[in-house]
């Protein structure tokens, strides 16, 4: 049916208008609020990079980043800053610690002051929150605790902070041993008649912490568990399949523990036991932590705590390969503590040596190398008052690598420096966050740390390690700082 000439001009008019409409959003976005934000910056003595639009410094920051990326750098060379977040640390060297970049419109101002860091970090009156995670990312991990504000953070962190008490976790000393024990095995049957054998340690380290979180997650459904990271680990996370396996494990045992019949000595256990108190306590006919919440919350420490204590044990086996005297002193405390007997909760308290190697590392190549925060009010913040809507970036990396804070020796691998613990271990007291700071701390880190000891331990008890000739050294930024080449070493059994 044909249109009239009024209905043909109406539709004229109201596609101009959209066109109007939409120019004028672009305009805003694109040009108006970036200028607004940046002149309301630089009023206040911050400088930094120009602003392009619409992608700021984005194309320049992949532009270096591959650059770097196609060289490797020297063995035992480990200043990485450039390397890894070379637009920062170019920008903190030419406009001074407290500086502006852009990150597409958004002016991003990098706070590479520690004493700034633990105030946004501490965020004690809610004036910052953490910027909305990427679609593809809450595929991958859903919706957990690190990405929830207010009262939904603080009742989950409540009831998830009985999970990782240390009384607790203590009883999850037999995944990470028999996890452990499964590897060693595994490498020894490698070598055959033989006493050494060449290894990538990375793919290798990310199955053993893989399966030590299906062990202490989900205990008795531990072959589920280990679906759930295969899952994972072909597809980047079919988010369908991993949700319908492991809403399958909660049933079952949310059925169990009605029953009676369940162990609640693994972690889902103990958030299941916690999640069903504080909803008794707070008089609430129904969960507190809804299917929906505690599937996000197991798929944020599954795919998160694999990731980060993989990398953790994998720079930890070079840099000790790096520095043969210190995996030495390390296999020394070792066999000190238990000779070659299986490991317990008490001698894991006496490694000081081992701690202080990991510490080292944590610092030298920290899993997280940016944390970020945004204004959503203004907020004033070491003398400057920021509008709503500026990133702050907290740059782990660079304030760890700061010859200010730690020393001229900055970029050496020095466990020692943290014999008197992390308060003393930097100039600044602390200039320390791989796992951040504050209310926010990572919940797992204990976690994390224990699980490190354990399979730490247990390989020097077992094996001597060096880097092979095929190994090139390329720390390279992804979900986390990762070996871009992999980690091939040449193991020895003792």
């Amino acid at each position: 049916m044909a249109i009239s000439a009024v209905e043909q001009l109406l539709l004229y008019v109201v596609g101009g208008l959209v066109v109007v409409w939409f120019a004028w959003w672009v305009l805003e976005w694109g040009c108006l609020n970036p200028r607004r934000l940046g002149r309301a910056l630089r009023a206040q003595g911050l400088h930094g990079t120009a602003y392009r639009f619409p992608a700021g410094d984005l194309k320049e920051a992949q532009r270096l980043l591959a650059a770097e990326r196609a060289k490797p750098m020297p063995l035992q060379f480990h200043g990485i800053s450039a390397r890894v977040q070379p637009v920062i640390h170019n920008t903190v060297k030419e406009h001074g610690k407290i500086s502006m970049i852009w990150i597409g419109p958004t002016p991003g101002v990098i706070l590479h002051d520690p004493q700034l860091v633990r105030e946004v970090l501490s965020n004690k009156f809610g004036h910052f929150k953490k910027p909305d995670l990427p679609s593809k990312f809450i595929k991958l991990i859903g919706q957990g605790l690190s990405s929830h504000e207010g009262e939904k953070w603080a009742v989950h962190r409540k009831i998830i902070n009985h999970a990782f008490l240390l009384e607790k976790l203590k009883k999850m000393l037999p995944a990470f041993t028999t996890c452990t024990s499964e590897l060693i095995s595994r490498w020894e049957d490698l070598m055959g008649s033989g006493k050494a054998q060449e290894i990538d340690v990375w793919p290798e380290l990310q199955d053993l912490t893989g399966d030590a979180i299906s062990r202490a997650a989900f205990g008795s459904s531990i072959s589920e568990g280990r679906r759930i990271f295969r899952v994972n680990r072909k597809v980047k996370a079919n988010a369908r399949e991993v949700e319908t396996l492991l809403k399958g494990i909660i049933t079952k045992r949310e059925r169990a523990m009605k029953n009676g019949l369940a162990d609640n000595n693994d972690l889902l256990g103990l958030l299941l036991q916690s999640n069903a108190k504080e909803s008794q306590e707070s008089g609430s006919s129904k969960p507190v932590m809804t299917m929906d919440d505690i599937i996000g919350e197991l798929k944020l420490f599954y795919f998160a705590g694999m990731e980060t204590t993989s990398v953790l044990l994998t720079w930890t086996m070079i840099l000790l390969s790096m520095h043969p005297e210190w995996q030495d002193r390390a296999r020394e405390e070792v066999l000190r503590v238990w000779g070659d007997k299986q490991l317990d909760f008490d001698g894991v308290n006496q490694l000081k040596i081992v701690t202080m190697v990991l510490y080292e590392v944590l610092r030298l190549y920290p899993p997280i190398t940016l944390l970020e925060r945004e204004t959503y009010k203004e907020m004033e913040l070491g003398g400057v008052r920021y509008p709503a809507g500026v990133k702050l970036l907290l740059p782990i990396v660079t304030i760890h690598h700061d010859p200010a804070l730690w020393g001229e020796d900055v970029g050496e691998f020095r466990p020692e420096r943290f014999a008197e613990g992390i308060s003393k271990a930097s100039k600044d007291a602390p200039a320390f966050f791989p796992f951040g700071w504050g209310p926010r701390i990572c919940i797992g880190q204990n976690f994390a740390l224990i699980e490190a000891k354990i399979a730490l331990s247990m390989i020097l008890q077992r094996f001597e390690f060096q880097l092979s000739s095929s190994y090139t050294h390329a720390p390279f930024p992804v979900s986390t700082l990762q070996p871009d080449h992999g980690a091939q070493m040449k193991l020895k059994k003792l």
